[in-house]
């Protein structure tokens, strides 16, 4: 997470999608079941990732699977798909929340219950079913989150095992937050040349 990087980042019009609430979505991501998906506003889902809103409790009506908040950004090859459990004999899926300014680095896997504002979850991470990972944490690279586990505030975890291995400055919300706008802001459609 490199804050003073200014430089553009440039995407294709044909490949994205853009919504009215500036979200933009990559026609080569995987979006299962769009209508049980909330993308909160200027989220960036890229290509080659997966989210499984399909995945829900069997029953009539919608229901949403999986909420993101605003400015998160999920890169390629992550797959965010609804916990699941059997209880009394019945199959279930569970909704994930997911916080505001929330980075999720490449090829990792998220079945949390919730994530926190201002998280970011490293590249080839896994994140087990109903963890909660809180405010302001950071999950470093390669880190395996086991299934149930709570992730405290301000708490960075690495490992396999994920364990705890310092705390976070309290400037942290603001450091999060600044490089997922910024990013946002440089994310930049490539515009055609001119003839």
């Amino acid at each position: 997470m490199d804050l003073n990087d200014d430089t553009p980042v440039y995407y294709s019009k044909a490949e994205f999608i853009e919504t009215d609430t500036g979200n933009k979505v990559s026609r080569r991501a995987t979006i299962a079941g769009p209508q049980n998906i909330i993308l909160g506003g200027k989220t960036i889902i890229v290509s080659q990732a997966i989210i499984r809103g399909d995945l829900r409790r069997s029953g009539a009506g919608h229901t949403v699977v999986i909420s993101l908040g605003r400015y998160c950004l999920v890169q390629e090859y992550c797959v965010l798909r609804p916990p699941y459990k059997t209880y009394r004999g019945q199959f279930n899926y569970y909704p994930m929340k997911i916080g505001n300014c929330v980075h999720i680095g490449a090829n990792s896997i998220v079945e949390a219950a919730s994530v926190g504002d201002h998280v970011q979850i490293g590249k080839n991470c896994v994140i087990g079913k109903f963890a909660i990972i809180k405010d302001c944490a950071k999950i470093a690279d390669g880190t395996i989150i086991p299934p149930n586990t709570v992730v405290p505030a301000m708490a960075e975890f690495e490992g396999s095992p994920g364990r705890f291995v310092r705390d976070l400055p309290e400037s942290r919300s603001e450091i999060v937050e600044s490089f997922t706008k910024k990013y946002y802001s440089r994310f930049q459609m490539l515009e055609p040349a001119r003839r």
